[in-house]
């Protein structure tokens, strides 16, 4: 039998269960069950324990998620892994998504310490994006989507081995690969800040600081598609090469090079864009490094997220004179902001990154102390990890489930 005929036969049982639980006639299992004036979800475990995926699998009626119960930077004291959450159900124009990989972001913290939105109190989800397949959905969904089809998120509450999504809001992906899902939000994030705020051109001089993380990667290709000539800080020898090979003109390893020397030295007329991430110490000398008529974009300050405010001290009493000075301007990036844009950005991004015009590297937690992070449990070391300066390219977590996908 073909997989639509099993398909055809399944849903016909189903709706027969549910006709027979409402002392209802046998009709139409689309019109009498599912249609009508009434639309109703195509699959609905409101009459059954389990309900059945694209491979005959058991989708059980519980999963594990990541729930902040306690306001803190301090990930591990703030959010607990969660064994008993509820599967959801599907609405009527949404998809129910199995997580197969989620991203690591330097903001989690700052989402589980409430800074984003003070009205929301514990307990709520967390994590930002995931990448999976859809195993059930809603009627009016399935106008666009299909079960076992490929699709990727950005929304609250990721961190979880089943996610509701509206379709609405669902990125179809070529395959379930995490190279995809680098492009999310670090991708995204860069390139739509240097196409809206970087004014790039050939010839240009851009700095890249965190040259060799999640979204400092994307900002050095982009810059050299550009035809800028790019510079990346980064902390190893080793995240060197790595920047090397995906076309950084000049990578500085600011643990044995003395970085403000290396730009006075090197660029005595300063750097036309810098595309900043870490903040504190980096932030001034970003600032001080800017040429005349340069541009600062800053889209993250990492090195203050752990602390009680979130922030970092800085010299910014003397902010409006060195801009002044040099005309030069500041300016912030959230890319929430910038939704208007997303969508394009995620289109040329995922053609860039299937035409192999975009390395998007991920990094799986293979060389961490404990080995690949695989499993919710493993999202608490990767966010130590990423917070300990160790990652190359986009830190992913593996959700690995019980059932083989054939995608």
């Amino acid at each position: 039998m073909s997989f639509h005929a099993q398909s055809s036969a399944l849903l016909r049982s189903w709706g027969a269960q549910l006709c027979r639980l409402q002392r209802r006639p046998w009709t139409s299992p689309l019109r009498s069950c599912l249609g009508g004036a009434r639309p109703r979800p195509i699959v609905d475990m409101s009459y059954s324990r389990h309900f059945l995926d694209f491979h005959g699998s058991s989708i059980p009626t519980t999963m594990k998620k990541l729930v902040v119960t306690k306001l803190s930077s301090n990930f591990r004291e703030a959010v607990s892994l969660r064994h008993d959450a509820p599967v959801p159900l599907p609405g009527d124009g949404d998809l129910l998504v199995r997580n197969r990989f989620v991203g690591i972001n330097a903001s989690d913290i700052n989402y589980s310490a409430g800074r984003y939105d003070t009205s929301v109190k514990p307990p709520f989800d967390v994590g930002f994006e995931g990448i999976g397949e859809v195993v059930a959905l809603g009627l009016s969904a399935s106008a666009r989507y299909t079960v076992g089809q490929p699709v990727a998120y950005m929304r609250p509450g990721a961190f979880a081995e089943y996610t509701i999504l509206p379709a609405k809001e669902a990125i179809p992906v070529p395959s379930v690969k995490p190279e995809f899902l680098t492009l999310l939000v670090s991708g995204t994030t860069a390139y739509i800040s240097l196409k809206e705020l970087g004014e790039l051109s050939d010839g240009k001089t851009v700095l890249v600081t965190a040259a060799a993380g999640g979204t400092g990667q994307f900002a050095v290709q982009l810059s050299k598609k550009a035809k800028c000539h790019v510079i990346g800080t980064c902390s190893s020898d080793e995240k060197s090469g790595f920047l090397k090979s995906i076309g950084c003109d000049h990578p500085i390893n600011y643990k044995t090079e003395n970085l403000a020397a290396v730009l006075k030295k090197d660029y005595p007329k300063g750097v036309d864009v810098v595309y900043e991430s870490v903040g504190g110490q980096m932030f001034d000398l970003a600032v001080s490094s800017l040429a005349t008529k340069g541009r600062l974009i800053i889209i993250g300050f990492i090195s203050g997220y752990q602390t009680r405010t979130g922030l970092q001290p800085g010299h910014v009493e003397m902010l409006p004179a060195k801009l002044l000075r040099k005309s030069a301007s500041i300016r912030g990036f959230f890319l929430n902001h910038y939704l208007s844009e997303y969508q394009t950005a995620m289109k040329h991004l995922i053609e860039m990154c299937e035409n192999r015009e975009l390395v998007c590297e991920v990094d799986l937690g293979d060389m961490s102390p404990e080995g690949k992070f695989a499993g919710l449990e493993s999202v608490f070391r990767a966010i130590d990890y990423m917070y300990m300066g160790k990652n190359i390219g986009k830190i992913v977590v593996e959700l690995p489930h019980s059932v083989n996908s054939k995608l």
